[in-house]
């Protein structure tokens, strides 16, 4: 779009536009409010589609104090359920963990991350902050100088420029803050893991009182309660595969098989709400930040749902963020957006090492490393360590939770 297009374009402004309003926008959105920083959250989706969108709900202790020391956790503290085992099925038998009892002695929270919005979404309106959806963010301009801007279209198709001190994309891999970014400023660490996970939303409860971790022959399979009423299941399936191409009763009678439902009880079964295909992928960028632009949660780093970070990192990076904006634009000093990328990126990477532990500890070496026997005696290993060293259980636990 050029100057003269612009000039024809509805205009707004805001000292800090925030592109997304997932956990990352809203904690950002609400700790700016809070601290008295004109801000504005633009959402490309209605304000109801994110109850639709059931997603990770386990929550590191700090990502809970987070919330609590910012008057974020009513929800949370109402229907947030502590949780602090996993269960590991091989074909060697089960060994249960209970990780509130090792490492730094923390549990997680199972509260799903859909209802966990719909409380940062309530408050942020509450408290009369700006957030317009079905306004999606095209581009961010001029981030490298003193006055970046978001080019956006709204709800009636129309387009509106929104001036800005500060961006903050918190829009994910493929949102318009990454996209804004030039080629070359910013370095892009990816891996793809070579695994794949049909991701299952049943309504059915719970078929034990833990995170089940089941390594069979045929694959992986992982179970992980979201509700009384609904249970996450996740099935390693061939890349490629389509998220219709398992009948239902297919896919129970492959959960059940692999995880050893004959041996350690039936699985309880329901419909199937939700079906995604999942590519276990890690990507991060470095720095977090072009100019005046900042990259939060997904945008700045993709983690494999291995060992449930994803959201906890988002929540984390947004509080670092908010300080950091805060200083610059309430006391004039930018030294903490300086160090914004360096505190975080410190959390990113020490997440996805034990994310990729976790995808060579689940996983088949063929899935991940090509074919090699040297490689599946060491994961057994791995496995043999986990259910009978004190050691390796404290470290698991405090990586397993913390952030």
């Amino acid at each position: 779009m050029t100057e003269s297009q612009y000039a024809a374009v509805a205009q707004d402004s805001a000292d800090v536009v925030i592109i997304g309003a997932g956990p990352a926008g809203l904690v950002l959105g609400n700790l700016l409010l809070r601290r008295g920083i004109d801000c504005v959250v633009l959402e490309r989706t209605g304000r109801d589609a994110g109850g639709k969108r059931a997603r990770a709900g386990f929550l590191a202790a700090h990502t809970v104090r987070i919330l609590a020391r910012n008057g974020l956790d009513g929800g949370l503290r109402r229907r947030g359920r502590e949780h602090s085992v996993c269960e590991f099925r091989t074909e060697d038998g089960r060994f249960r963990l209970d990780y509130r009892r090792l490492g730094r002695s923390e549990p997680h929270t199972v509260y799903p991350q859909h209802e966990l919005v719909a409380d940062l979404q309530e408050q942020f309106l509450v408290a009369g902050g700006r957030l317009h959806f079905d306004t999606e963010a095209l581009a961010v301009t001029d981030a490298d100088g003193p006055a970046p801007s978001v080019t956006a279209r709204e709800a009636d198709g129309r387009p509106r420029r929104w001036r800005a001190r500060y961006v903050a994309a918190c829009d994910g891999r493929h949102g318009a803050g990454r996209r804004s970014i030039p080629p070359g400023t910013v370095r892009r660490h990816h891996r793809d893991h070579g695994v794949t996970w049909l991701g299952l939303l049943a309504e059915a409860p719970p078929s034990m009182d833990a995170v089940g971790y089941a390594l069979h022959p045929n694959g992986f399979a992982g179970h992980m309660a979201r509700s009384a009423e609904i249970t996450r299941y996740y099935l390693q399936c061939a890349r490629g595969t389509r998220a219709d191409a398992w009948t239902e009763e297919r896919i129970w009678d492959e959960l059940a098989l692999r995880m050893r439902a004959a041996d350690y009880g039936p699985l309880r079964r329901g419909p199937l709400l939700q079906r995604t295909v999942v590519d276990l992928e890690s990507d991060v960028l470095e720095p977090l930040r072009h100019g005046s632009l900042f990259l939060v949660g997904d945008a700045a780093g993709l983690i494999s749902p291995s060992a449930a970070k994803g959201a906890n990192l988002a929540v984390l990076e947004a509080e670092v963020l908010a300080h950091a904006l805060t200083d610059a634009l309430a006391h004039g000093d930018p030294e903490p957006l300086d160090r914004y990328s360096e505190r975080c990126l410190v959390h990113i990477w020490r997440a996805q090492e034990f994310s990729h532990w976790m995808v060579r500890l689940l996983h088949d070496a063929s899935d991940t490393e090509g074919t090699s026997l040297f490689q599946e005696r060491l994961r057994h290993s791995r496995l043999a360590s986990l259910r009978t060293s004190s050691t390796q259980q404290d470290w698991f636990a405090e990586n397993y939770v913390g952030i």
